[in-house]
């Protein structure tokens, strides 16, 4: 049974940082991707960036380019996702994904697993 269980979520001040954590069980051999998305209110959920097993390539999503940086240490099964420089139309619930893929991850895919979410506030 897949798991993705999200953690470091919290409220920051604008400007500030989080780091997120996405521990990952029970994926099937191979290769998959494991991607971050968010929702905030009343908007639809946006795909923040992705990350491929096979090689580590990324893709993030324009706005947040520059700002969050997502990377993975495959001993422990866990994808992160640094955010910097917080603003407030960051805040959301950030969902960590995975789908198996050969290819580079696209945050446009379907994602097959989903965790439960992580609440990030922005605000002073």
């Amino acid at each position: 049974q897949v798991q993705l269980v999200e953690s470091g979520g919290g409220l920051a001040q604008p400007g500030g940082s989080l780091r997120l954590s996405c521990a990952a069980s029970g994926l099937p051999f191979g290769y998959y991707a494991i991607a971050w998305f968010r929702q905030a209110p009343g908007k639809e959920r946006e795909g923040v960036s992705c990350i491929s097993r096979r090689d580590g390539s990324t893709s993030t999503a324009d706005s947040v380019n520059g700002r969050f940086t997502i990377s993975r240490d495959n001993t422990k099964n866990t994808v992160y996702l640094q955010m910097n420089s917080l603003k407030s139309e960051d805040t959301a619930i950030y969902y960590c994904a995975a789908k198996r893929t050969s290819r580079q991850c696209d945050l446009a895919d379907a994602y097959t697993w989903w965790g439960q979410g992580t609440q990030v506030t922005v605000g002073g």
